[in-house]
């Protein structure tokens, strides 16, 4: 074993995991905490979320390339996946798998009590990600999520797209 190696720790208690705000307006509040890379995993992420009654921590999307799956701790809920809704409580686990709008997701918490949940997900250097009920999509690139640097990052909409020759 290196001594880098040596400094990574496998594991971490899910009260330990440092937390960042995350939110927007009065849809969107959570409180979200990465943590797989802390633990030493390169190829599954993880993410803790707290998400407040009422709220949601992210808009309703789907995936082109990463695969999600969520693990609710406490809480109950909904979960929006494609064109359905169904409730979700602790103890259930949900599938988020790449693809179309067909299985764009969100998790909503409709309960009267803070929602926790576990977000575990490939990772991948280049992503792309369309956001049906805003009509958006982002793609990204080699682009660092913990520092907000390097590589490319867009978001924008279809109709604003520049032809393949524009400044050529």
């Amino acid at each position: 074993m290196t001594t880098q190696e040596a400094k990574v720790r496998p594991s971490i208690n899910i009260a330990d995991v440092p937390l960042r705000d995350n939110g927007h307006g009065d849809v969107f509040e959570a409180k979200v905490g990465s943590f797989g890379g802390a633990i030493g995993s390169t190829g599954i992420g993880c993410m803790l979320h707290v998400v407040p009654p009422g709220k949601r921590a992210f808009p309703f999307h789907n995936h082109h390339f990463l695969h999600e799956l969520f693990v609710v701790l406490e809480g109950e809920g909904e979960y929006r996946f494609g064109k359905d809704t169904y409730p979700i409580k602790a103890g259930d686990v949900l599938a988020a798998p790449a693809g179309g709008q067909d299985v764009a997701h969100q998790i909503v918490n409709t309960g009267k009590t803070e929602m926790k949940y576990l977000g575990i997900s490939t990772k991948g250097d280049t992503e792309v990600v369309e956001y049906p009920d805003s009509g958006k999509f982002a793609v990204s690139s080699r682009f660092d999520w913990t520092t907000g640097k390097g590589g490319i990052r867009y978001v924008g909409r279809v109709e604003n797209s520049l032809d393949y020759w524009d400044g050529e």
